[in-house]
């Protein structure tokens, strides 16, 4: 995504777009919503030069046809534009292409961007008002048909529900909505995008005419203060293992060796029905990078499997929604109880974990027809394996807010010392630091602020979200086996053809029978196994492998059918055989 700026003597704008967007496009689409009625035979664009100076300039049909890749422009381009306006409203051709202004047509803007992309998810809560219904009251003076102020349904956002239910967080469609409701009332003739993502830098093109940082600075290129606050939303309320084995298998690399570990975990994002307009993410399995693993820690090494991972989630519906990784201490007990390391009177994440989840995030942001840019911050999720109070093995999950991802971009923070606090950058040549405050309550109990130079409380830019597994395994795509675990050659487990056999003799008999289909669709039902199959054996091909696929997600007997009596899988059985 690419951002290209005009300016005028009407307001100055800014448009999306792509290296192979037609440059005609931006141009109608700045005369059919930005400007007023111009004439646009004169219309004239003014490129940037070097350094501070004017570039070339161009008549807007001279140039009409070029992409913006063509043209030279890059994101964040500031683009000049001359015109003469026009009192009559009319239709006007760029390179030929009609566009009618918007009042000669008689009709209002869109209420909502059309032309920026999103989930589905996102798109069927947007529709959804998510509103709370209240039954009758005490004070409702009404018939059991009737309405009132005190049984009317209330706005997803409300604060006293959000208190009465201990809702720490308000949803993030019930903030968009929230920010619509003022930003852009029903009715109102104009739209502004309710979410913009935290730019914390400062701007090296500042249109003032100075140099630029060091030698120069205004306060049209200088970023404001920041005011850390505790995030009041979050991106995903929710994270749901499908089941408990899962969890169990990914544990057990730590009971056999005493070693840390860490999963990428593989889902797909749902309604989460007991927050309004919630999400949750649906955590099917986690695949286990190729890592050094340590009694205090890990190190990834590098992912060469990457493409392969994300492309076999994609055909089964599925994607990276959240990585997990331990921090587990044997007591020392001899009864499995574990060492409580995280708490309120420690920390919950550290700040070195805080930003190893920022770069995820970032890695796997979220595109949002709400804000600007097209994108807003990030539905990714991280869960922590760690003891509790009491000694048990438990799982957190978090999200770093949207601050943090903006303030790790422009380079303002790093990892300190202490694990609970988060360390200022301090200014150079090459980055500016802000003044920083963060807000929090006194011992008189006022809310005060106090400047977070030089570290701050990593709380700040965390958000707890709840986890749990479901009522049923029903929904569960994968189910747990003996299969080994990719990359836990350390432990003795190794995925091979032998290996792979052994499984198939264990779940069909000697004789590999088939003639059980649910059976068979439940043992092929791995990912660990599945994985193996598609990306390492090279034995089915893609036709087979489609089938494969398709049987576990459908559980249809005819596709089993189809797939077993493949020429591939009946060579994968004779060479498992050997």
């Amino acid at each position: 995504m690419t951002i290209i700026r005009f300016r005028s003597r009407d307001g100055q704008f800014r448009l999306n777009c792509e290296a192979n967007t037609p440059f005609s496009e931006l141009l109608n689409e700045l005369v059919l919503t930005k400007l007023p009625p111009i004439d646009t035979s004169s219309l004239v664009v003014k490129f940037p030069g070097p350094g501070l100076k004017t570039g070339p300039q161009y008549n807007a049909h001279e140039i009409a046809d070029n992409t913006v890749e063509q043209l030279g422009l890059k994101n964040g381009d500031m683009l000049m534009l001359e015109y003469s306006k026009s009192e009559q409203p009319a239709g006007v051709s760029i390179s030929g292409t009609v566009a009618i202004n918007a009042s000669s047509t008689g009709l209002s803007k869109p209420k909502e961007p059309t032309n920026r992309t999103q989930s589905k998810l996102d798109d069927e809560l947007d529709k959804d008002p998510g509103l709370i219904p209240r039954k009758r009251g005490n004070l409702c003076r009404h018939n059991d048909k009737g309405m009132c102020e005190y049984c009317s349904p209330l706005p997803p956002w409300d604060r006293e529900y959000q208190a009465d239910n201990n809702i720490k967080h308000i949803s993030f469609h019930a903030y968009v909505d929230e920010l619509n409701s003022s930003t852009n009332k029903e009715g109102g003739s104009s739209y502004i995008a309710p979410l913009q993502e935290s730019d914390f830098a400062i701007n090296l093109r500042c249109p003032s005419g100075h140099e630029p940082w060091p030698k120069g600075i205004c306060s049209k290129c200088q970023p404001s203060a920041i005011t850390l606050q505790r995030q009041e939303y979050r991106m995903v309320d929710h994270v749901e293992f499908s089941n408990s084995e899962m969890v169990n298998n990914f544990i057990h690399t730590w009971r056999m060796s005493g070693l840390q570990r860490i999963g990428l975990l593989l889902g797909k994002y749902e309604r989460y029905e007991k927050i309004p307009l919630g999400i949750k993410a649906e955590v099917h399995s986690i695949y286990e990078f190729p890592q050094i693993d340590q009694d205090d820690g890990l190190v990834l090494q590098e992912w060469e499997d990457e493409d392969k991972v994300v492309g076999l989630c994609n055909e089964l519906g599925l994607e990276p929604v959240g990585i997990v990784f331990t921090d587990l201490s044997d007591a020392g007990k001899g009864d499995g109880s574990v060492i409580c390391k995280r708490h309120s009177g420690s920390f919950f994440m550290s700040s070195i974990e805080v930003l190893f989840a920022v770069q995820w995030q970032i890695k796997y942001s979220n595109k949002c027809k709400w804000s600007e840019s097209g994108k807003f911050s990030s539905k990714f999720v991280t869960c922590v394996i760690s003891g509790n109070v009491n000694g048990e093995i438990e799982v957190n999950a978090y999200q770093a807010s949207e601050a943090a991802e903006g303030l790790y971009k422009a380079d303002l923070i790093c990892p300190s010392t202490h694990p609970d606090q988060m360390f200022v950058k301090e200014t150079t040549d090459k980055r500016y630091v802000p003044d920083i405050f963060y807000t929090k309550k006194n011992e008189y109990g006022v809310q005060v602020k106090e400047n977070a130079k030089p570290s701050f409380p990593v709380e700040y830019l965390l958000v707890s979200l709840t986890h749990g597994f479901p009522e049923s395994n029903d929904k569960s795509l994968f189910v747990e086996s003996n299969f080994p675990i990719e990359n836990r050659g350390y432990l003795g487990e190794s995925q091979n053809l032998s290996s792979l056999y052994r499984q198939l003799e264990t779940a069909f008999g000697s004789n590999v029978d088939y003639n059980d289909y649910d059976k068979v669709c439940n043992e092929l039902s791995n990912w660990h196994l599945l994985f193996y199959l598609v990306r390492e054996t090279h034995v089915l091909n893609s036709e087979e492998v489609s089938l494969l696929l398709k049987s576990v997600a459908t559980k249809d007997k005819d596709i089993i059918s189809r797939l077993l009596m493949s020429p591939g899988w009946q060579s994968l059985a004779l060479v498992s055989r050997g």
